[in-house]
């Protein structure tokens, strides 16, 4: 079924909708999870509450991309799931190694709004660095750091060696990109 049927289904209310996202992109949605949280169980409930969510977001948000609007959301639940389990010190999953490797390039804006407008020109300037990249490198910096796979899963995917030193490389290229943009790093 295609994303515009499925989000037609929940335009109309359709329960039908929710079992169709799950066949389409569930096993996305539990792979990301899972790669943030590293335990299963809080992995398929991120994913339960990502169709929620869906189900509460639709109407009136129609997203042009299902796929990516579920991942997006599911991203999202589990890092807050992974921040609260680590709160509680309870901790776990990959984050601490994903944004340990990325805070060399990226200072962390300590959560404070005034900076909302910095961290969305930051956004913007790491797309536009993503832009120039090519289709291999992008792929592996958005599969290490979106959606969080291990560099010897990307290796594997992508089929190439030296993936943790190519990934060093970026970062070290996206580091020099802010800093010639304006931002502290």
């Amino acid at each position: 079924m295609e994303d515009r049927d499925i989000v037609g289904l929940y335009f109309a209310r359709d329960e039908a909708a929710i079992s169709e996202s799950d066949r389409k992109y569930g096993a996305l949605c539990r792979s990301l999870s899972m790669n943030i949280l590293g335990v299963l169980q809080d992995a398929e409930e991120c994913v339960a509450d990502t169709w929620h969510r869906c189900w509460t977001s639709i109407p009136p948000q129609c997203p042009r991309s299902l796929r990516c609007f579920a991942a997006r959301i599911t991203r999202n639940i589990s890092i807050s799931r992974w921040r609260a389990a680590r709160a509680e010190k309870r901790g776990g999953g990959r984050c601490d190694e994903l944004l340990s490797e990325l805070g060399e390039c990226v200072a962390d804006p300590g959560g404070d709004p005034v900076r909302e407008s910095e961290l969305r020109e930051l956004s913007r300037s790491i797309d536009s660095w993503l832009d120039t990249l090519g289709e291999t490198d992008r792929y592996i910096f958005v599969r290490r750091y979106w959606y969080g796979e291990s560099v010897h899963g990307i290796a594997d995917a992508a089929g190439v060696t030296g993936c943790a030193q190519r990934l060093h490389r970026l970062r070290l290229k996206l580091r020099e990109h802010l800093e010639k943009e304006g931002f502290s790093v």
